[in-house]
């Protein structure tokens, strides 16, 4: 294809559309060179990127046979809220890169369902009209502005357009090197814009004398962990810290006042050769505890990831380019086959694995492959005749 033709959108799932894979191919075809890179690239050489899949793979199921599975359920309580099933679609910016209703088309996928919606602070559609566009609970992405009076309007903003919780990213003070999306020339087109931030004052681009970014006002002005308890003096609604990857951050950000914890390496978009999410899980949720819901971004394909996810500690994940991949290809019942395709893969592997809830997954479900297991098969020695 070329950058400038991409195909049109499918007015129908095509039959081959079995798992959340298949949408990737169909998305290719249908974005710019442009646009594909900045949705599916990562940072530098794009290992964090892989590892984040990688890493499902080498966690192993248990199954457990026998099980009465008569009153299963795959409910979840988050915040106040009971939801259908543990999947959240993640915060993903500038969704009019893949179709032309951007957001509101994934809020509807997502109000159809019943799944939860993190709208991105850099979305193309303003967050008031994603809003008006859902009957499902959304939350609201937020970084925190260097100018920390439109922070509080933005936040003010979501509290009034009846958001239910603040996601704060922490873990991208500046972006990373996206080698990727500097190949292919990536530039937001004329009519896609973070209209959210409209009218915000930016800081001072211009480095000191003799220094690049270590001691530029855009460092100054980058969040610290006293904004967390800034943030959390602003509003009554949960607070989220997204990009936590450590055990030690994450104790911090309960001591700072958030109410729940995202894993989360930014989707390997950030700094490469992070672990993948799913490989820290454990030693954050031995910190935090059971009282601190822990939520798991990076990396889910199938729903046994999610099943994954949920034995080491998560209490629901956050599902990002599977479902950018359905709106480029299908809009919003793209989006909506995603998360029932995720939905009910989850459902089989808990019935497979005797698990009837939500609650009854747990480490015991799983099985990590040794380092000797992961070794390449080596093959067997034949003697010469």
């Amino acid at each position: 294809m070329t950058a400038t033709a991409p195909l049109p959108k499918l007015e129908a799932i095509p039959p081959s559309v079995v798992a959340v894979a298949d949408y990737e191919p169909l998305a290719r075809e249908r974005m710019t060179e442009s646009a594909w890179a900045y949705i599916a690239g990562g940072v530098e050489d794009e290992w964090g990127l892989a590892e984040n899949t990688a890493a499902f793979r080498r966690i192993l199921l248990r199954t457990r046979v026998l099980r009465d599975l008569s009153a299963g359920h795959t409910r979840v309580d988050l915040f106040g809220h009971t939801y259908g099933f543990p999947i959240l679609l993640a915060p993903v910016a500038f969704q009019k890169l893949v179709h032309p209703e951007g957001e509101a088309a994934t809020a509807l996928a997502a109000s159809a369902l019943g799944a939860g919606m993190v709208v991105s602070t850099q979305a193309s559609v303003p967050l008031e009209d994603i809003a008006a566009a859902a009957d499902a609970p959304l939350w609201f992405q937020l970084y925190i502005q260097p100018d920390r009076d439109f922070t509080h309007a933005l936040v003010k903003r979501a509290e009034a357009a009846g958001y239910r919780a603040l996601v704060v990213t922490v873990d991208a003070p500046v972006n990373g090197m996206r080698n990727r999306e500097a190949r292919a020339g990536f530039r937001l087109p004329p009519d896609v814009e973070a209209v959210n931030l409209r009218g915000m004052r930016s800081p001072p681009s211009t480095p000191p004398q003799g220094r690049m970014l270590l001691g530029s006002p855009l460092l100054a002005g980058a969040p610290r962990w006293r904004d967390l308890a800034w943030l959390r003096s602003l509003t009554n609604l949960p607070v989220l810290a997204k990009g936590i990857m450590t055990a030690e951050d994450a104790r911090r950000a309960v001591q700072e006042g958030v109410d729940g914890i995202i894993v989360s390496n930014h989707g390997g978009r950030v700094l490469d050769t992070q672990p993948a999410t799913i490989s820290v899980l454990p030693e954050i949720a031995d910190a935090v505890g059971a009282d601190v819901p822990i939520l798991l971004d990076g990396g889910i394909r199938r729903g046994s990831d999610i099943f994954k996810a949920l034995a080491l500690g998560a209490r629901a994940v956050l599902v990002g380019r599977p479902y950018v991949y359905g709106l480029a290809t299908a809009g919003t019942i793209g989006v909506a086959h995603v998360i029932q395709i995720l939905r009910a893969e989850l459902e089989v592997t808990m019935a497979l694995t005797g698990c009837a809830t939500l609650d009854e997954i747990d480490v015991h479900a799983i099985r990590r492959l040794s380092p000797l297991e992961m070794m390449p098969a080596v093959p067997a020695f034949r003697p010469e005749n």
